[in-house]
């Protein structure tokens, strides 16, 4: 089932600087090859449900491996025959901006 997640991993309790921990975190993600997406505050993954979850498992357990406490908010949309929600949900809502679909105008 396609699904999109948006998730945050974070250690917790290792300073202030946490980018090269965080940098860990999105080499797993990048390395399963599944479609992705970093923000300053969560990285949006896409996929079949046990693929995605075997990516956050894989990507937060790197940080726990090494004993640091670590922090997961998720959110998923589960779309049962989508596929590219992570590109097509940005696209409407751009095509709605610049007036492309007024369709979709009269009923925000």
């Amino acid at each position: 089932m396609n699904t999109l997640i948006a998730v945050a991993i974070a250690p917790i309790g290792i300073g202030d600087e946490l980018a090269p921990k965080v940098a860990e975190v999105i080499k797993v993600i990048r390395d399963s090859g599944l479609p992705y997406h970093t923000t300053s505050m969560f990285t949006e993954i896409e996929g079949e449900w046990d693929e995605v979850m075997k990516v956050v498992k894989d990507a937060t357990f790197v940080l726990a491996n090494e004993g640091i406490r670590t922090e997961v908010v998720l959110k998923a949309d589960i779309r049962p025959g989508f596929k590219n929600m992570m590109n097509v949900k940005v696209n409407k809502i751009n095509d709605i901006l610049d007036g492309k679909n007024n369709e979709h105008q009269k009923n925000i």
